[in-house]
């Protein structure tokens, strides 16, 4: 046996041995546990020696008491291992008890077993086991009671004896077992109900049932209740003088009794008390005075338990407080609650009164609810309801009052949602997510993916209003959430994702039932990505005609993988299959097995043959050859067979290779034959093909149309007619008649240029027809000709006719030549399609403003032979708005129109431009303009005769009526500078062109925008004075370093005849100018220092001074002496180009 480590007075299991148990088949058995006695109880459960727990169904299970019940024993019940555990919480120890041993055995070996083996056991009846009805195991009799307190958990059992197993339910008489609350446990034999209520209590009957009958056992179950709080007592505050009660409500079975303490002792033996009065479970006061302060307990008891309950009476006088903080602001939603707090302490209790923005009135009714607490509830804000609201806290003792404020905010809404998309996969897709807020509210937009957080992913970018996702994945689908939240509020949409492509290719083919011309097909789909197939596409490859080329055989739909396959003979198969869905078809499938099919004489013959011919003594027999599919075998042929329809009885024929045409010479124009085009091949012929009606070559026609007449209907159309010609004549079918019309000259004298030629063609049944898109006023001549399939035949005579007039075209040009203060001058030409005699000119004019018309519609006819006009009594500086248009006897033609502005005053002589002329060529082109700091610059090409050139301008200002052209002559040249142009103005310019005469030429207007003078910005660094500045500060630092290097190096400021008579060397003189030898120094020696420079030739020259600085340095061995004075400053000097390269110190001093 296993033991457990066992604690110091843990619950022993008593010392027992347990003889086997040997039970014939189909009978009862219950194995005992007993576990020893502890608190709480311990928990039981049956294992095996390996701690596998037993297994329980319907006919073996463990009851309440721990035991284990069999309501029948099978032969799989045997073992010897059954063994009970008890675990005991409290200890945490698990005890079990001694192994006990179940042999179960058949009926006939049973007497034998126990004879053998159990010598002292009752022998067994020889009467076999038969079913049985139920008999309860647990519970013994047919009733029982049950007790039970209010919020325990109630357990009830029944187990059953029985074969075969019997099935228990339960029931509850004058009542219903509570759902909520009831469990059935234990395959049914157990009813648990929590929580236990009075209305719990009643009678419950198990019933056991199985095919022998049934049995049933009735549980009373009794409900009593300990003490339970209905209304515990509450504090009471009072203010001197006022009533009170508390009370003290306590429910249980059997009703508890009520006692009442004062500060822990019974209210019996408590100080006398007058304002304080005992009724049962509730205690009154009245006229209350501030010692009357005190701790009152109530203790409920019964015999099941008891409460207790303390309660603060407190008398005490205070005036009003508001504990709610001053100004503080509600927020709300618009249709949303709003609840405004006045928490407030006094004593006697407040009244809380509110007022709104300001004290003139009481808030009252609704929308207002007001609670007791003195809270202000508006149940559904609005807009209006925002503002200033005062809350009033008064007593007998004094007033107190606070401020809050409400806000009533637009709700938070997603106005465009995101949307459900189908994407492909490496696409991108967008989400958006378009919100409305409060503008006060700042609102933050996150999103999220079927609940959880978006994955960290750079593909995923947030914008402000939308998701986008860049090179969507599979892994990408799902629902996406966006989630708009402000302080106050929040709302969301979600939108799925479904990322499709196309479907994985199909695998696995295999081609099972072979058969002559047919083969079965079968395949494994592949994955479809989130996109159903809607068809399978079949392909074959013909290795032996057409290796490499795939060529579609047939389609299924996209719910099957298996197809019945129509195949050709002599053609070796290979197949694939390609699956198709939204997206697109899938990669082709690995190709299948070859199959081939044997050679066939041919299924069919050609199509489509046909005969023709191709000259008027032929016929040409066509057809469509058929396919190397088709062939079915080698050595394809084509049997052609012809014979004339009607005339001939014989079939004439001739078999031809593989091609698709076949010419008979020598045969009749156009008369019909019977042709017939078969199949044949190495393996035999094709099914006899059915004749077809084919004609023979078509000759031209031989007959003309005659009797042509025309019917003129006005000025651009005529009606032609003819008769037919005779059918033997055509020698061929008639296509029609083709009307061949040219116009040969104008009527008019002045425009008699002839057209070109062009045609019309009838239908075959026609015998006129119409000639539309003629010009007027003209000569026209036609001849007809009949179509064959050939060709046309010969022409029938010429017929000439005439049309009549019609309105003229629109003048070939209108400018404005002149203009005046009051008059302008229009010159024109007639227009090139006069379509008649012209009888005379209509101009009509008006002034304008703007892009609309603005004056009275003047009109003038003119006749027909003037060319120009002057107008008068015009408005000076006026845009007028002239149209112009010929006339026939047939009226008016289109328009031309000019548009033209008066000038302001006679000083200013000068024309209007003209916007649109056309007509003769322009005086004025390539007119250009530039600006620069001069003036502009305007540039142009003149091509007139006149040598007067002038550059005219002015402000261009539609408001302005006092503006006027300034006018400057050119000087011969193309460009010319405008000097007087003021900056930041638009000018209107124009060049005039006046000879000595009238004539004047006017150019296109320019517009010209001069630019506002802008502050130059000079770089100070070009600037001649700041150079020189910055010059002199160098020469004036250079000049310091040179002093203060001399002060250093010389001790002082010392003159070189001084230092001579220090020295006092008598092989040292002075320098002679002729010689370069040294001499005397004089005075001079005193002055500043000045550089010496070496000439060209290389030879030093003595400066002004006899004491340079340079004549020294130039020496290679310049040394110093201890005050800083130069050791062999008077030594002899050596040309430049025999010096050794300096030193660092004399190079600077060289420099220097």
């Amino acid at each position: 046996m296993i033991r457990f480590p066992l604690p110091t007075g843990s619950p022993l299991w008593s010392k027992e041995r347990f003889s086997p148990i040997v039970a014939q088949k189909g009978q009862s058995l219950v194995l005992h546990c007993r576990p020893p006695a502890g608190l709480p109880p311990p928990i039981v459960f049956w294992m095996d020696n390996n701690f596998q727990r037993l297994p329980q169904s319907r006919r073996v299970s463990q009851g309440l008491n721990g035991d284990l019940y069999f309501s029948n024993v099978q032969m799989e019940d045997s073992r010897n291992n059954y063994i009970c555990y008890a675990r005991f919480p409290h200890t945490q120890t698990i005890q079990q008890k001694q192994p006990i041993s179940v042999h179960v055995t058949e009926l006939e070996s049973l007497n034998d077993t126990m004879a053998d083996i159990f010598n002292d056991t009752d022998w067994f009846s020889d009467k076999p086991i038969e079913e049985r009805v139920p008999v309860f195991m647990v519970p013994s009799g047919s009733r029982s009671s049950e007790l039970v307190l209010r919020g325990e958990t109630l357990e009830m059992e029944c187990i059953a004896d029985g074969l075969p197993t019997p099935a228990v339910s339960w029931s509850k008489r004058s009542g219903e077992i509570p759902s909520a609350r009831a469990s059935f446990l234990n395959y049914n034999k157990t009813l648990r109900i929590t929580e236990v209520s009075e209305a719990d209590a009643g009678e419950y009957q198990c019933r056991a049932t199985n095919t022998q009958g049934s049995v049933h056992h009735t549980y009373r179950v009794t409900v009593r209740a300990a003490p339970y709080w209905i209304s515990a007592p509450k504090n009471l505050v009072l203010a001197p003088l006022e009533t009170g009660a508390i009370s003290c409500l306590a429910g249980g079975n059997p009703k508890p009794t009520i006692h009442w303490s004062v500060n822990g002792l019974p209210i019996s033996d408590a100080p006398k008390d007058p304002s304080r009065r005992v009724e049962n479970d509730t205690i009154i006061f009245s006229a209350v005075q501030t010692g009357s302060s005190a701790v009152y307990q109530c203790n409920a008891t019964n015999q099941y338990g008891d409460l207790l309950h303390n309660a603060f009476v407190n008398v005490l006088a205070e005036p009003p407080r508001v504990l709610t903080p001053s100004d503080k602001v509600y927020q709300v939603i618009v249709n949303k609650p709003a609840l405004l707090e006045c928490v407030s302490f006094g004593s006697p209790i407040p009244t809380i009164t509110w007022f709104k923005d300001s004290r003139s009135s009481m808030l009252d009714g609704d929308p207002y609810v007001f609670h007791d607490n003195g809270a202000l509830e508006i149940h559904v804000s609005q807009g209006s309801n925002s503002g200033k609201y005062t809350c009033v806290a008064r007593n007998n003792l004094g007033i107190s009052e606070n401020h809050v404020y409400l806000e009533v905010k637009e709700p938070t809404r997603i106005l465009r949602p995101p949307e459900y998309r189908v994407v492909q996969r490496n696409t991108d897709v967008l989400f958006e997510c378009k919100v409305k807020h409060d503008p006060s509210l700042v609102p933050s937009v996150s999103w999220r993916r079927d609940g959880g957080e978006l994955p960290y992913d750079e593909r995923f970018r947030v914008d402000a209003d939308s998701l986008t996702i860049s090179d969507v994945s599979e892994s990408d689908a799902g629902v996406y959430t966006c989630v708009v939240n402000t302080t106050l509020d929040q709302d969301s949409a979600s939108a799925q994702l479904t990322v499709v492509e196309q479907p994985d290719a199909p695998t696995d083919l295999e081609l099972t039932d072979p058969g002559a011309r047919s083969v079965q097909l079968t395949w494994t789909p592949g994955d479809e990505h989130n996109s159903p197939t809607k068809k399978f596409l079949i392909q074959y490859e013909d290795a032996l005609h057409q290796s490499g080329v795939w060529l579609n055989l047939t389609e299924v739909p996209g719910s099957r993988t298996t197809a019945h396959l129509k195949l050709s003979p002599y053609v070796h198969y290979s197949f694939r299959v390609l699956a198709l869905n939204d997206v697109g078809y899938s990669r082709p499938s690995r190709a299948s097995r070859q199959y081939r099919t044997s050679p066939a004489a041919p299924d069919e013959n050609p199509s489509e043959v046909k005969g023709h011919g191709t000259e008027h003594n032929n016929l040409v027999i066509t057809w469509k050859p058929l396919t190397p599919l088709q062939a079915n075998g080698p050595g394809l042929q084509y049997k052609v067979m012809w014979r004339q329809q009607e005339v001939e009885q014989d079939w004439s024929f001739v078999t031809v290779a593989n091609v698709s045409r076949f010419v008979v010479s020598g045969t009749p124009t156009f008369v019909p034959y019977e042709l017939k085009v078969q199949a044949l091949n190495d393996y035999g012929h094709a099914p006899k093909p059915s004749a077809v009606i084919g004609h023979s070559g078509e000759d031209f026609p031989s007959a003309a149309p005659e009797a042509v007449q025309v019917l003129v209907l006005n000025s651009t159309e005529a009606e032609v007619s003819w008769t037919h010609v005779p059918q033997r004549s055509v020698r061929g079918r008639l296509q029609g008649y083709r009307v061949h019309y040219r116009r040969e000259r104008s009527l008019h004298r002045h425009n008699s240029h002839h057209g070109e030629q062009r045609s019309e063609t009838f239908s075959s049944g026609s015998s006129s027809g119409r000639l539309t898109d003629l010009q007027p006023y003209s000569l026209y001549s036609l001849h007809i000709t009949a179509l064959s399939g050939r060709g046309e035949g010969p022409a029938s005579t010429t017929h000439r006719f005439q049309t009549p007039e019609g309105v003229p075209g629109a003048p070939a040009s209108l400018r404005v030549s002149a203009a005046d203060l009051e008059s302008v001058l229009l010159e024109w030409s007639p227009p090139h399609q006069r379509n008649g005699r012209l009888t005379g000119y209509t101009l009509r004019y008006h002034t304008v403003s703007g892009s609309s018309d603005a004056g009275a519609l003047q009109e003038l006819e003119l006749p027909a032979n003037h060319s120009s006009v002057s107008v008068h009594s015009l408005q000076h500086s006026t845009r007028y708005r002239f149209s112009l248009s010929a006339r026939t006897a047939q009226g008016s033609g289109p328009p031309l129109t000019q548009e033209t502005l008066t000038v302001l005053d006679r000083g200013t002589h000068a024309t209007v431009r003209a916007l649109a002329v056309s007509g003769g060529a322009p005086a004025f082109g390539n007119l250009s303009w530039s600006v620069s700091g001069a003036g502009a610059l305007i540039s142009w090409q003149y091509w007139g005769p006149d040598t007067h050139l002038y550059v005219e301008y002015m402000i261009d200002d539609s408001k302005s009526l006092h503006e006027y052209w300034h006018s400057e002559r050119v000087n011969g040249s193309q460009l010319h500078l405008l000097q007087a142009l003021q900056a930041g103005r638009l000018y209107r310019v124009r060049l005039l062109a006046r000879d000595h005469g009238s004539s004047i030429h006017q150019s296109e207007e320019l517009l010209v925008r001069v630019p506002a003078l802008v502050s130059p910005q000079v770089d100070i660094a070009t600037q001649g004075w700041f150079i020189g500045l910055m010059s002199a500060i160098a020469l004036l630092i250079l000049i310091l370093l040179i002093i203060c290097f001399i002060k250093r190096n010389k001790g002082g400021k010392y003159p070189v005849k001084e230092k001579e008579d220090a020295h006092g060397d008598p092989e040292i003189q002075p320098m002679k100018e002729d010689d370069m030898t040294f001499g005397e120094y004089s005075d001079e020696d005193h002055k500043p220092l000045k550089g010496s420079r070496t000439p060209s030739s290389g030879s030093v020259k003595r400066a002004d001074s006899d004491d340079s600085l340079v004549d020294y340095t130039d020496s290679g061995d310049t040394q110093f002496n201890e005050d800083g004075s130069f050791i062999g400053q008077y030594s002899g000097l050596q040309s430049a180009h025999h010096s050794p390269q300096p030193s660092p110190s004399t190079a600077f001093n060289s420099l220097v």
